[in-house]
């Protein structure tokens, strides 16, 4: 198995790519070793010292380091454990009883709007470089969204925040006055 990896705007975060669906259902992330009891590759990855986050899309993994860590002392562990794992065909995410995490009863046309134009333009950007962005809130004309992945923590998420995103939905929105960005978790 070969898993490519692919730098990312954030310097803290590596992408990699193992040629396979990784969660195509919805992205997760994980902060820490104790929120990840769901998913046995999270698990894994965070026996790995110096492991910060780790972020599940579609097709890929993004791992986010400590601040103080070298890459070049613990991507070929991260590698090895990703190549071990998918070779071994485990579950990435553990089965659990149907529920959802929030009702859509309370959207309305602009919301709807916003998570369209989130879904269709920007998801797709920001995945590119490892990352996620999901609609948070919407209220008093300010979209709040939740960065995941290689854009947590990134240093140029303000700029793509505001001078992209802001002001793609001012133009397609004109009940939006700004975005901002939230701590949250998708699992």
């Amino acid at each position: 198995m070969f898993i490519q990896t692919e730098d990312t705007p954030n310097p803290n975060s590596i992408k990699f790519l193992p040629g396979k669906d990784v969660c195509p259902e919805r992205p997760m992330n994980f902060k820490s070793k104790d929120g990840c009891a769901e998913s046995p590759l999270a698990q894994e990855l965070f026996k790995i010292q110096h492991i910060d986050a780790v972020f599940f899309g579609k097709d890929f993994v993004t791992i986010t380091k400590e601040e103080s860590a070298e890459w070049g002392k613990i991507k070929s562990e991260i590698l090895l454990s990703l190549m071990d794992f998918f070779s071994a065909g485990n579950d990435i995410i553990l089965k659990k009883k149907q529920g959802s995490k929030a009702s859509d009863t309370e959207d309305n046309k602009v919301i709807s709007e916003i998570k369209e134009i989130i879904e269709q333009k920007v998801r797709p950007a920001v995945a590119q470089d490892g990352g996620d962005i999901i609609f948070h809130s919407f209220q008093n004309g300010i979209v709040r969204l939740e960065l995941h992945g290689a854009c947590s923590g990134c240093p140029s998420s303000t700029i793509t925040l505001k001078s992209g995103i802001e002001n793609m939905l001012k133009h397609y929105v004109p009940e939006v006055d700004s975005v901002e960005a939230v701590e949250g978790d998708v699992t």
